[in-house]
């Protein structure tokens, strides 16, 4: 049987990641968290947000944040929320309680999650990704699935040079070289 302490070991642990001073942008993993995904029509959407009490956005691409919980509308029936690691199991267990048909996915395990922060993020983030991530196209609040390189992300605007990346655990260690490249361009 697999030991369950090795599945916790974060992907980028392995290169030994951790952030690099300079460069005008940080990078660092992010601690393990809780990662529902939810399909649902609006209606029964609101009623789970009801239940669960995290105001999901109405906008697309737009992400609310209560507390340490966090709910992105990625699409028109389709919302990620993100909590502790501790929250994934009453999160799923209310979410499902409402009535109506719902599609509620713990994917905390297939995804982990990097920050790039600083003056430079954008900078770093442009040289993979193809968005026009100034604060005018891409603002606070905003998030999109996009590709950064050749792997697929959800890239969300936390603050005005913070940007969260949900990526597939298999993906981190592109991602992150990806990103260390980018940063590698601003070192004086």
């Amino acid at each position: 049987m697999a030991d369950p302490a090795a599945a916790r070991v974060h992907p980028l642990a392995v290169l030994g990641a951790g952030s690099m001073p300079g460069a005008g942008a940080t990078l660092r993993a992010l601690p393990p968290a809780c990662r529902i995904s939810l399909r649902a029509d609006p209606q029964v959407a609101a009623a789970i947000a009801a239940a669960i009490g995290l105001p999901l956005p109405e906008a697309m691409c737009r992400a609310n944040v209560l507390g340490a919980r966090a709910a992105l509308r990625l699409g028109p029936d389709e919302w990620l929320l993100i909590g502790p690691e501790a929250a994934g199991e009453s999160l799923a267990r209310v979410a499902m309680a409402v009535p109506g048909p719902a599609s509620v996915v713990d994917v905390s395990h297939r995804s982990t999650a990097l920050e790039i922060a600083g003056p430079r993020a954008v900078a770093v983030l442009g040289a993979f990704c193809a968005l026009d991530l100034d604060a005018a196209a891409f603002p606070v609040g905003m998030c999109t699935r996009t590709l950064l390189g050749k792997a697929e992300i959800v890239l969300w605007r936390s603050a005005a040079e913070c940007f969260r990346i949900e990526v597939w655990r298999s993906f981190a260690p592109y991602v992150w070289n990806c990103l260390e490249e980018g940063r590698l361009e601003f070192f004086i």
